[in-house]
Order: structure tokens, then sequence, then C-alpha cells
């Protein structure tokens, strides 16, 4: 058993003994947050996994950052009456939570009270059937995602009383590599880096980033599935440890326009079918590019705009893409340049591309099923990227530019054939 990690029978006897009294069991809206219900051992054990099962609202897959219920969904309304779904533990995701005492949490996925089929819009299932789409084309996506965000030395009630006005970066002084700045911040940073690694995800590093009081902490790639799991599960105790610190973390990709905005770097690479050999390097190709790297990252780039609104879901969202800002705002690509929307890095078997359009906000569910949808429409297609860009991408003249609002996102996607048809008419 992995670090971190738990099984039915272990949950039990550590129940049993005292050591665990919570379970938290858990999905993600649309927006990527964690909702879910705190459960007794015993409750979980007989009910959650027993006929009975847990339930909990439609709307909640229909809701805004306030939590407010939104119209236009056919799959959850008030016309609908706003029923009930069934929450079904992945027990592969059953771990530790060790910021929080005696708890351990796992991750659910989302079925029909009635057949018991899956729900097709939930997130999590959004990024299954892109993921069995490319095991039926004969491939696995791996992924990364590099997270962001600001820490401040105030409470989240506090800002809160303020209107979040005044907030107080954690530092004055531009972290980025810096050790002096980021020693400050280690008191927490720590926490949160052997707290992930207590819960089971497989932390590498932690460093500043150009930001004041903006941090960074990686995770190892993965598929699809199990990094976008290791994604929200990360964002959600970074919020949590903090609160129980009293200070606050931001995942907004633009928190205020005097900073550098927070991204989510998101790594991408093509397997064979069963995750044992990259498919992305060529010793002999231009730039060690395979023909299925060169497919798949024609795809990702053709279908960039279109596909926004799945990497920059908000209004905020589209602040963050400024000239000279670390946020691209070009569609090109170019080895190793951070001024461009998409990066060639890594060799052999670490070879990948790197799309720096999605921000900290991201749903990672969503913008890694967006990841693949747009590969797969790649090299199905033999779609090639355009020449490598060399130079200051901030400055390039007649490129496809990323969209610069969010209702430009929302007609771009809405008119896209390849999301029609990678997702379905009901997702779509």
């Amino acid at each position: 058993m992995e670090q971190g990690k738990l099984d039915a029978k272990q949950l039990e006897e550590l129940a049993g003994s005292g050591e665990i009294d919570t379970v938290l069991c858990m999905f993600t809206d649309l927006q990527g947050r964690f909702m879910g219900k705190r459960v007794l051992p015993h409750f979980f054990m007989e009910e959650v996994l027993g006929e009975e099962g847990l339930h909990a609202c439609l709307y909640l897959l229909a809701i805004d950052m306030e939590m407010e219920p939104l119209p236009g969904y056919s799959y959850a309304s008030w016309e609908t009456g706003y029923g009930d779904f069934r929450m079904i533990p992945d027990m592969s995701t059953l771990r530790w939570v060790p910021w929080l005492e005696k708890t351990v949490m796992v991750i659910c996925d989302i079925a029909d009270e009635e057949t018991g089929q899956p729900v097709e819009v939930a997130p999590r299932q959004i990024l299954k059937r892109q993921m069995e789409r490319a095991a039926e084309a004969g491939f696995v996506v791996k992924t990364g995602s590099e997270l962001e965000f600001y820490l401040f030395k105030d409470s989240y009630e506090d800002l809160a009383e303020r209107i979040y006005r005044g907030a107080r970066p954690s530092s004055s002084y531009i972290m980025d590599y810096h050790m002096l700045q980021t020693t400050k911040d280690e008191w927490i940073v720590r926490q949160i880096r052997n707290g992930m690694v207590g819960a089971g995800l497989p932390v590498e590093f932690s460093k500043g980033e150009f930001g004041k009081g903006q941090q960074e902490i990686n995770i190892t790639y993965s598929d699809a599935l199990s990094n976008a799991d290791h994604h929200v599960i990360y964002k959600n105790g970074v919020k949590e440890i903090c609160a129980a610190n009293g200070v606050a973390a931001t995942f907004m990709a633009k928190w205020t326009m005097a900073e550098a905005g927070s991204s989510c770097h998101l790594h991408s690479s093509v397997w064979n079918a069963d995750g044992t050999e990259s498919l992305m390097w060529d010793e002999g190709a231009p730039h060690h590019m395979s023909t299925t790297y060169r497919h798949f990252m024609g795809g990702l780039m053709s279908t960039a705009r279109e596909m926004a609104w799945m990497y920059a879901p908000f209004v905020n969202s589209y602040k963050r893409y400024q000239l000279g800002s670390w946020a691209p705002t070009a569609i090109v690509w170019s080895r190793d340049n951070r001024t461009c929307g998409f990066r060639t890095v890594g060799h052999r078997t670490g070879a990948r591309v790197e799309n720096r359009i999605p921000g900290a906000d991201a749903n990672p569910y969503l913008a890694f099923a967006a990841t693949i949808a747009s590969g797969l429409h790649g090299i199905q297609n033999a779609i090639e990227p355009p020449d490598e860009f060399h130079g200051n991408a901030y400055e390039a003249k007649d490129v496809p530019r990323v969209p610069t609002a969010l209702h430009e996102a929302i007609d771009e996607f809405e008119g896209s054939e390849v999301a029609r048809k990678a997702f379905g008419d009901f997702v779509y």
C-alpha cells in the first residue's frame, strides 16, 4: 500500500481502534471545489459501501461560485425538481488527511439514482470519457500541473470583513527562487509539503514564484485521472491548512493587476497503451519530436481558442493574459521559451508539451479532458503544428491570440465541432 493510502480493511480496523472517526466523501463541482459529506466510519462501511449508498443534490453540478443555482442546464433545474444523485466512492483514492484529526477522505464518482449509470456531466466523468477515447486509440495521456498560489498574512475571515481589500501578501519582495524570502514562509509551506506527502501525493519540491507571496509546490506527473485527483486534493488542502493557521491562500488567476498571475502550466505527453513507453521522442527527427508528438501538439494548438473556456473558466481568468507578465498571449510554440503559449520541454521519456494557457483557477478534470480531446483530434487528423517561433512572443505579429475575455472564449467553445464531437451533445 502506498504511503498515505488505505483500503477498506485498514479503515475498518483503524475505526475500530478509534484512530479514525471521520470519512470525507467528496466530489468536485464545475468550479473544481470539493463538495460532499462528513461520514461516520461505521455508516460508511455499512451503508455508503452497501446497498443504500450516499446521496447529494443535483444542484451541486449547476451552481456558480457563490453556490447559487444557475438556469439553463437540462440536467439540473427547478423544472427537474433538483433531485438527488448517488455518490460512489472510488476506494483507490481512500487516504489520510494528515492536517485534520482522525480523518480520511475518498473521492466519489457520481451516478444516477435510478439507473446507477455514471452522470456524464460530472467533471471527473467528463475526464474519464476522454481517457476511454484515448485508450480506444491505443494511448495513455499522462499529465502534470504546476499550480501557483498567493499566500497572505490575513485570515479568510479578516479578508471577507474588509471586502477583500488591503490583502497583505506574506512577502514584500519578489520570491522567485529566492531562498531567504521563501524561508520566511517555510513555517507553513513545510506543513503543506509534508501534509501532501502524508496524504499520499508525490510531492517533488516547493519554490517561490515571481509574485510577492507567490508559492509553487510541484507534484509528480501521472495518468490524467490520478493527476487531476492529486490536483484537487492539493488545492483544497492548501486552503484548509492555511485556514487552520489563521492565514489565507488564493488560486485566483489574477488577484491584483500589480502582480504576476497564478498559472496552472499543464504538461502532457502521449504513451503507449499500457503506459510504459513514451511516444513523444524521436532521436532523428527535427527537435526530436515524433510524429505523434507533432500531431498531438498540432491538435492542442489548433483548438486552443475553442478550448480556452476549459482552461480559463472565469471573468478573472482573462485578466492574467498581459504582455510581459509570464502568462501567454500568443498561440505559438518554441523550445523552452516562456513567452509562448506552448513550450516544448524535456528529453526522451521526459519529453512533453507545456500548455501555458491554463490558470490556477482551472478545474483540472475539465482542463485535462480538453487536453486529451484536442490532442486526439490532432493525432487522428494528422494536424501539423506551425513552425517554431523564435524570439519574444509578446511581440509576435499575425499569429492566433489567446481569447481576451470570457465571452470571447464562450463563443469559441459554442462553435467548436471538435468539442461537440469529443464530449457529446448532452455534456456539450
